[in-house]
């Protein structure tokens, strides 16, 4: 659509976090992937894909022309762009479409197992956290990111952030462990936006290319994190039950994972964190 390197193009790119995160938490109480009537992985992928053929095919000037142009109703829209409504738009669908089925979803859940609803509420912390660093470090007037034209790194970056975030939540909900409040990938985010906003509090800002720096070793720094975490867990996983990763194991290895998987699961306590110890789950 043409918004690049700004603050309404970061907006975009990182807005379909939210959707993934609170459907992930949606089916961590409630056992269920629910797919209200507008979702983000059908309508809202094909939402997307649309625009990208509208902005290859006539470029992404025409997101520019007034909306009253194409629809009529200048009474209604006015001048405005679909440029200019886009924010409101994402907004609007989120907290009307997504959010309040995911919410009234949890909480039926925990009522029809008598536990109390409240608590769910601060297993928003990670993602609130991770919205608020996002924020705070982009949008900060001292930041030079988005003015250097460094988003897709930083995309880039947050994308094994928010991957490591979710997939606990997954992994916790297959190996019913406590819900994952933290991960350490978000303690160089809260570190990044806390650097960006120093001179609010009197010190001196980083210069562009001490961020630009710090970027690079927040990304390295996630992508061995996240790999060798993912390496873990995938390799305790196909451990247990006998079989390769993306192969199909020699023959009579199925028969002896499908002995192992019938009796009690064990599985590694710490795996949900990248650790070693080893618990027995009922």
């Amino acid at each position: 659509m043409g918004y690049g390197a700004t603050k309404t193009g970061t907006f975009t790119a990182l807005v379909p976090c939210l959707p993934m995160f609170f459907s992930t938490w949606e089916t961590y109480h409630t056992h269920t992937l629910y797919l209200g009537y507008f979702n983000g992985p059908t309508e809202g992928l094909i939402l997307a894909c649309s625009i990208m053929l509208i902005s290859g095919y006539y470029g992404p000037g025409v997101w520019s022309l007034p909306v009253a142009d194409y629809f009529g109703y200048p009474e209604i829209f006015g001048t405005y762009s679909m440029r200019e409504l886009w924010v409101p738009i994402l907004i609007f669908s989120f907290f009307t479409a997504h959010l309040p089925a995911c919410v009234t979803n949890v909480i039926k859940a925990r009522r029809e197992k008598n536990l109390p609803v409240a608590p769910v509420f601060l297993e928003w912390t990670p993602m609130i956290v991770f919205t608020g660093a996002t924020g705070a470090w982009l949008y900060s007037p001292y930041s030079t990111l988005l003015k250097e034209n460094h988003l897709c790194l930083f995309c880039l970056t947050v994308s094994f952030v928010f991957g490591r975030m979710t997939t606990k939540i997954i992994l916790a909900h297959l190996t019913r462990q406590p819900f994952p409040y933290w991960t350490v990938l978000i303690t160089p985010l809260v570190g990044g936006a806390v650097l960006a906003n120093l001179p609010f509090v009197g010190f001196t800002p980083f210069d562009a290319d001490t961020e630009y720096y710090y970027l690079w070793a927040y990304f390295v720094f996630a992508f061995v994190v996240y790999f060798r975490w993912a390496f873990l867990v995938i390799g305790r996983i196909c451990e247990f039950l006998s079989i390769n990763c993306l192969t199909i194991p020699p023959k009579g290895r199925d028969k002896e994972g499908e002995k192992q998987g019938s009796g009690k699961l064990e599985l590694e306590k710490r795996v949900a964190n990248g650790g070693t110890g080893v618990r027995k789950a009922d």
